[in-house]
């Protein structure tokens, strides 16, 4: 027992000498070793883990608990105003705006009342073509002759016989609205490679607007058609398939003749790619592809067929106008106004192409030289560009015609937002894009067109162009100024 005591007692002056003490069972102090010191060893319940007590909410009186939820909280938010605002969302937002847009089409066909206006002509006029006639004079329907080319006839008679000589108009409804969600795919498509519209206008570019689906579903238009294949067309110019591109072109040309609009664009682009020579070939393309189609009709009546599916000269009625409704009937069927409108559309089409369109330190008759032989070398074609040229071209051409009528909407209506939104941006020039989109949308949507409609929609026109214009005019060259060789003057003081 003595002995025992003796050890504790050598143990403990030991202790004393090498540190720190905390009470033993019996009231001795024992050396705590250093593991046992961490803060990871120390189990005793500390404050900050324990229940509260006085009534007040979980969290509250701890700033960094309070301020880790508020980063939580803004990093939540930051990314769900990313996914509305920022371009390199735009195809998760186009995913849920597809799946939308089915169920819409689906509510807006069994729910709204078709309308007929020219879906009989369509099929009389195919089905003229169906018993054998190949005279195009000879190719009626209940609103007057055919007037489109001939890649029309082909394709609604198609859908003359897949919907029974065209009576099942419901049928005829929902193959339109799978061409709808196939042609809204190729759009978000385009949008997706040039990255420049925020997500959240497309909201704006697919649910919210009635005469777009009125167009595809309830009228079953051929516009719609033509379109379709033209945006295709884009997304193979996108590609760099040229020659499959100008295939798909001339085929939406073949349906109707406004594509003609972003021709003049599509001229520029295979210039300054090809040259005079390179692009010939893809234009012997597009004529190939007219000729072929036409075949059966130009061997039969040649005149006819030229004079009926590519009139130029076509007078339109003035009750169906939405753009010229303010002018007296007198001036708008006047050749007169109608040969200003073409100028303006050549001028406009001009100013852009030297301006806008053409950014090398060369003349733009430089774009008929072979690429290799440019003395200085034209940049190159980015998406941006590609798209930029042909739907401004398609947007000058519809400021500058003689008439609107309602089914022309869906011609330009996809290419508004890039349009507005190809140029840098501010914070607060969103909302007055977003309303400027609004305002077109109510001027296609009053029937008939007054004049403060058909007025309003030239100010929009307007305020779109002078966007292009400001908005994408090249950065000024900073030139920095020559050394002069005169000598500094020296003042007699320094002298």
């Amino acid at each position: 027992m003595v002995s025992m005591q003796a050890g504790e007692k050598s143990m403990l002056r030991r202790a004393r000498a090498a540190g720190p003490y905390r009470a033993g069972r019996r009231g001795g102090k024992h050396r705590v070793p250093r593991a046992a010191r961490a803060p990871t060893c120390d189990f005793r319940p500390r404050r900050l883990h324990r229940p509260e007590r006085s009534g007040r909410k979980h969290g509250a009186g701890r700033p960094w608990r309070r301020g880790g939820g508020a980063a939580a909280l803004r990093r939540a938010w930051r990314e769900r105003r990313a996914a509305l605002l920022e371009p390199s969302y735009t195809p998760l937002v186009a995913a849920c705006l597809c799946l939308a847009e089915g169920g819409v089409n689906l509510w807006v066909i069994r729910r709204v009342p078709y309308t007929e206006i020219d879906w009989k002509a369509y099929m009389e006029e195919v089905e003229g073509f169906a018993n054998g006639t190949f005279d195009y004079t000879q190719l009626r329907g209940n609103t007057g002759p055919l007037v489109y080319p001939a890649g029309f006839v082909y394709i609604f008679l198609g859908l003359y016989y897949a919907t029974g000589r065209g009576r099942d108009i419901s049928l005829a409804q929902y193959l339109f609205a799978g061409l709808y969600l196939l042609n809204l795919l190729l759009v978000f498509r385009i949008y997706c490679r040039t990255n420049k519209v925020p997500p959240y206008v497309f909201f704006f570019m697919c649910c919210a607007s009635y005469r777009i689906h009125s167009i595809f579903v309830l009228r079953l238009f051929n516009d719609p058609v033509a379109m379709a294949i033209l945006f295709l067309a884009i997304n193979l110019f996108l590609e760099e398939h040229w020659s499959w591109g100008c295939f798909f072109f001339s085929l939406a040309v073949s349906v109707k003749m406004n594509i003609l609009l972003f021709a003049p664009g599509l001229l520029f682009l295979l210039l300054q790619r090809f040259g005079l020579l390179g692009c010939i070939p893809k234009l012997c393309i597009c004529a190939a592809l007219q000729v072929v189609l036409g075949l059966p009709f130009l061997l039969v009546n040649p005149v006819g067929y030229l004079t009926r599916s590519f009139d130029l000269g076509r007078q339109f009625q003035f009750k169906w106008t939405v753009n010229w409704r303010f002018l007296p009937e007198e001036v708008f069927h006047n050749r007169a106004f109608h040969a200003m409108l073409l100028l303006a559309h050549l001028a406009g089409l001009g100013l852009f192409a030297v301006h806008r369109w053409h950014r090398s330190k060369e003349s733009i008759l430089a774009l008929l030289k072979d690429p290799a032989e440019r003395k200085h070398a034209s940049p190159p074609l980015t998406v941006n560009k590609i798209v930029f040229v042909l739907f401004s071209s398609n947007f000058l051409g519809v400021c500058c015609s003689r008439s609107l009528h309602y089914q022309f909407y869906v011609w330009y209506f996809h290419t508004l937002p890039y349009l507005l939104w190809c140029s840098p941006t501010s914070k607060l020039a969103h909302m007055p894009k977003v309303l400027l989109l609004g305002m077109i949308e109510l001027c296609w949507n009053t029937y008939p067109s007054t004049v403060c409609s058909s007025l309003s929609l030239h100010i929009c026109h307007g305020l779109v162009l002078l966007q292009l214009w400001y908005g994408t005019a090249p950065p000024p060259v900073l030139q920095t100024p020559a050394p002069s060789r005169r000598p500094t003057a020296i003042s007699k003081k320094a002298q």
